[in-house]
């Protein structure tokens, strides 16, 4: 029996290979910071919604639970002006080479 000589990585097929993927450090710093103005905005909008949803239990309360879903509605506003300016960032420091691949997991 003859050896073939390994190169150190797995041969197709046997269920060990490894997925690297190689992002730049600046690249991986931008997605993170929006993803968290993202979840601080989903945040926004949860507590606005609650809030004028508890307000129009009560008749006083009721303009002020108005304006409550206005200022959610203007967060939902946000979400894709959001997605928008993550886009064009990475686009800018990619040179306009940036394809958008992460849909499944866009915020």
């Amino acid at each position: 029996m003859s050896q073939q000589p390994s190169s150190g990585r797995p041969q197709h097929g046997d269920g060990k290979g490894t997925l690297t993927i190689h992002v730049g450090h600046a690249e991986v710093v931008i997605r993170q910071r929006y993803e968290v103005v993202s979840i601080a905005n989903d945040i926004l909008i949860a507590m606005w919604f609650l809030a004028g949803s508890v307000m129009f239990f009560f008749t006083d309360w009721q303009t002020t639970g108005t304006w409550c879903f206005v200022f959610g509605s203007v967060e939902l506003l946000a979400r894709p002006v959001i997605r928008l300016t993550r886009h064009v960032h990475l686009l800018r420091i990619h040179g306009g080479s940036y394809a958008v691949q992460e849909a499944a997991q866009d915020f």
